[in-house]
């Protein structure tokens, strides 16, 4: 099915005339948690796959061994609260992507789907995710 010129123009005039965007765009929304969590599901995974690849292309390129580049970390005297918030900052996708990723699953055998059990699962996993990487920060 394919449409003429004169019908495409006729489409986007009137969309224009109606004052709509060209398609919907998340500021139509309004922001909820399943959608935070989803959004940020998604980021994580990819910034994960991402941080992931990065250190093992490292590995294979970089001159030297792994307790060579520690020591040159631990040269640095970051200090331990930016050390902390280093480890937190690994912890945190790490902790929020495997926890959803369960949830994910939850879902997957049919369960949970009633909106006030996916807000409840959300805010666990929030929760839970915080909780997991402030205790993995102090190892």
């Amino acid at each position: 099915f394919t449409f003429t010129k004169e019908e495409m123009n006729k489409f986007w005039a009137k969309n224009a005339q109606l004052n709509r965007p060209m398609s919907p765009h998340i500021t139509i929304y309004k922001w909820s948690v399943p959608m935070m969590m989803s959004i940020t599901h998604r980021g994580t995974g990819v910034g994960l796959s991402g941080a992931i690849s990065a250190v093992a292309l490292a590995a294979l390129v970089l001159p030297g061994s792994y307790p060579y580049y520690l020591d040159m970390i631990h040269s640095l005297y970051l200090g331990p609260c930016l050390i902390a918030l280093a480890k937190f900052g690994i912890a945190f996708p790490v902790s929020f992507h495997t926890l959803n990723g369960v949830r994910h699953l939850y879902w997957d055998i049919g369960k949970g789907f009633k909106i006030p059990q996916v807000y409840k699962t959300g805010y666990t996993v929030i929760g839970l995710s915080i909780l997991t990487s402030a205790a993995l920060m102090f190892i």
